[in-house]
């Protein structure tokens, strides 16, 4: 726990600094929600066409969903999620505006770690 998954749009492929995004929310999320750095895992996810609205060819978004153990208050999944797109947009070359998104929520009961 986290489990983080960020899906991006393709044509962001050299305007998203991946692996240095990961490595910035990784302490955001610990010192935010109270977990151990080593429990945050992110992988990321090119999405191979996109659409937003009325469907230019510079659509693109970046969403990124982060699961948790369920404790939480809403208020603090909600600081998260903000926190989250702001650390995001330092992450992107200049003059890119994709549509971003974040979203914290429960991981299932079913979930398992081994």
């Amino acid at each position: 726990m986290p489990q983080i998954t960020v899906d991006y749009s393709e044509n962001l492929e050299s305007a998203f600094d991946r692996r240095s995004f990961a490595l910035a929310l990784h302490p955001l999320i610990a010192e935010t929600v109270d977990t151990r750095l080593s429990a945050c895992k992110t992988r990321f996810r090119r999405v191979d066409e996109t659409v937003v609205a009325g469907g230019t060819p510079d659509d693109a978004v970046i969403h990124i969903g982060i699961a948790l153990l369920p404790g939480r208050e809403p208020e603090l999944k909600a600081q998260l999620s903000e926190a989250v797109l702001d650390l995001l947009a330092d992450h992107l070359k200049a003059g890119v505006e994709p549509v971003l998104s974040a979203e914290v929520r429960d991981l299932e009961p079913s979930y398992l770690r081994r």
